[in-house]
């Protein structure tokens, strides 16, 4: 129960919906026991009535006493019936209580869950499968509220109940109630020694569903590249496998549960073999009479429902327990960026002294030792063969990871002083791989703003050169888009993303190789309006192609994590080296 410890403070904080429920579960199971009572005076009053009417048999007073007999009975029918109604109202209060308990825990549970992870760093997403995390936040959530509510409302019941039955059994007669109890002690070491096992095989289920689950949402989302190289085959025989491991994992849990609940059931019989055997020898004795025998055997069929519940709530706690603990140890999981406090504008003047990086997911070094001043208001380039450490330096910048060794300052504060959220709210960053949410275009260019005008969007379109394109739907920009924006072309996907980092009109923009897919024409008009937009603006330029960044007041080019030329477009020519070649060969590509 350590893992499941976890949800107590959520207890706490429901305890005034919870306690009610508690006392409707022994209210409920208080009128639950009663009807044995009355059986019992039933069944004692039918055997001395029939012996007083053989008595008077040929009197007048015969049928009188057979018109009170049939009244007696059915007042007593009608009271198990009225304790019965009663019992039910309880019982629905008691559901009402605690599974809507459940409910809020679940809710505030998965909003847990996802705060936790929007608050974790970028390389802990690297590091997991998207199918994993959406299991953990969504199946093991389930399993963990069917120990909220069913378990333990079920607990609670067979406790009290339990207590209350055994309480009532040992009052009628000790002897008789103790061979009736002798089959308990069995079963709570078969459940003790099942315990172990039905939790092992659970953490097994849980872990193959995640597979499964990551297996689903990775092959949806490359549906395009599958059809392409007609994989459907080949990936529907994968998912068999990956389905064939789950289904059997599953049949180990349910081989054990079904060898489980009929033993219980069994046990739970042999008690009432034993309460009718050793019931009839305390009668003979004259310490019980036959209304007793009655009344045991309901009290004893009436404790099947705790040992079936007892069976059953077993494997919902121990199937809880499994996906709690994997829900634990995302929520336990810290962000390895902490946050600052340092709350200023961002103007420019950044500046990276001796800064190298490893990628901690792969042990990958992307930076090596690179010294760099970006002074305010200036257009500087990034350039350099793929691999070469672009990308890594803008995700530095945004501080989505930390420097290995050296320093990175803004206006002379270190990155890590400096409020994340603050900073990455002031700078428009349009990355090298587009993301577009399954939403409209006005909302996907709006992204970054909490508030916006139809105004705002349309200029922001204007200057990515996206607003014909846009306008040309039918729909404008209320078209909704497909998942990852799969409705639009590469260029236009890219451009809609440099609308949605211009429209928050920052100080400072980084354009992570984000004219690829454009044609020339396109590419040209958007640096020109970028060039009236940033004017007295810092921005960063990460490209491949030189006709991109030709422009720019500082080129920078890297190679291999390294910081190999720099000037701007001549000085960098008349050094006749890696940026000369890569101006040669990408002017003849053009001529060709």
């Amino acid at each position: 129960m350590k893992d499941l410890a976890y949800l107590n403070k959520y207890f706490l904080k429901y305890k005034w919906r919870l306690i009610p429920g508690v006392i409707f579960v022994i209210i409920s199971n208080y009128f639950g026991i009663l009807p044995a009572k009355v059986i019992r005076e039933a069944f004692d009053l039918v055997k001395e009535n029939i012996d007083l009417y053989k008595l008077y048999n040929g009197f007048d007073n015969q049928q009188s006493i057979y018109s009170i007999f049939g009244k007696s009975l059915l007042y007593f029918g009608a009271l198990v019936l009225v304790l019965a109604l009663i019992r039910g109202i309880f019982l629905f209060l008691m559901r009402q209580s605690i599974i809507l308990i459940s409910r809020y825990i679940e809710y505030d549970l998965k909003n847990e869950i996802y705060q936790h992870y929007q608050a974790l760093d970028f390389s802990f997403f690297r590091k997991n499968n998207t199918g994993d995390l959406m299991n953990r936040a969504t199946e093991d959530v389930n399993q963990v509220r069917n120990y909220l509510g069913p378990a333990i409302m079920y607990t609670i019941n067979t406790v009290t109940l339990s207590i209350m039955i055994i309480y009532a059994m040992y009052d009628v007669n000790p002897t008789l109630a103790t061979y009736a109890l002798l089959p308990i002690p069995i079963i709570m070491v078969i459940i003790l020694f099942i315990n172990k096992v039905i939790n092992q095989r659970s953490t097994r289920i849980q872990a193959q569903l995640s597979k499964l689950s990551n297996f689903v949402q990775e092959t949806f989302s490359g549906i395009r590249v599958i059809k392409t190289y007609t994989q459907e085959t080949g990936k529907i025989d994968e998912f068999k496998k990956e389905s064939e491991v789950y289904r059997n994992t599953t049949l180990d849990l349910v081989r054990v549960q079904a060898i489980f609940f009929p033993l219980i059931i069994f046990l739970v019989g042999f008690s009432t073999i034993i309460t009718v055997y050793v019931g009839g020898l305390e009668v003979n004795k004259g310490t019980i009479t036959a209304g007793n025998i009655a009344e045991f055997i309901i009290y004893v069929n009436q404790l099947t429902f705790p040992a079936l519940a007892l069976a059953w709530v077993t494997s919902l706690i121990q199937r809880a327990a499994a996906s709690q603990k994997r829900i634990n140890e995302f929520l336990n999981t810290k962000s390895e960026i902490v946050n600052g406090s340092v709350v200023k504008d961002i103007v420019g003047n950044i500046e990276l002294k001796n800064v190298s990086f490893t990628y901690p997911e792969t042990r990958i070094k992307a930076l090596d030792n690179i010294n760099l001043t970006i002074p305010a208001g200036q257009t500087v380039a990034i350039i350099g063969k793929t691999g070469s450490g672009k990308s890594t330096l803008a995700n530095l910048l945004l501080r989505m990871y930390d420097v290995d060794s050296g320093s990175l300052a803004y206006q002379g504060t270190d990155i890590k002083d400096y409020d994340y959220i603050s900073l990455r709210e002031q700078i428009g960053f349009v990355p090298q791989n587009v993301f577009l949410f399954s939403d409209t275009i006005a909302n996907n260019i709006a992204f970054g703003l909490d508030k916006y005008t139809a105004e705002q969007v349309e200029w922001a379109a204007k200057q990515a050169a996206v607003y014909e394109n846009i306008m040309g739907f039918e729909e404008g920009f209320h078209t909704h888009i497909g998942e990852r924006g799969i409705t639009l072309s590469g260029g236009q996907k890219q451009r809609v993303s440099i609308a949605r980092a211009l429209i928050k009109n920052p100080n400072f923009l980084i354009f992570d190789d984000c004219l690829s897919a454009v044609d020339t024409k396109t590419e040209e008009e958007i640096l020109h309006n970028l060039s009236k937009i940033m004017k007295d603006k810092t921005s960063i330029f990460i490209a491949h192609r030189i006709s991109t960044i030709k422009n720019a007041d500082h080129i920078i080019v890297l190679d291999n994590g390294k910081v190999i030329e720099e000037g701007n477009h001549e000085s960098l020519l008349a050094l006749n080296g890696e940026y000369a070649d890569l101006y040669d060969k990408q002017l003849l590509q053009a001529q060709e």
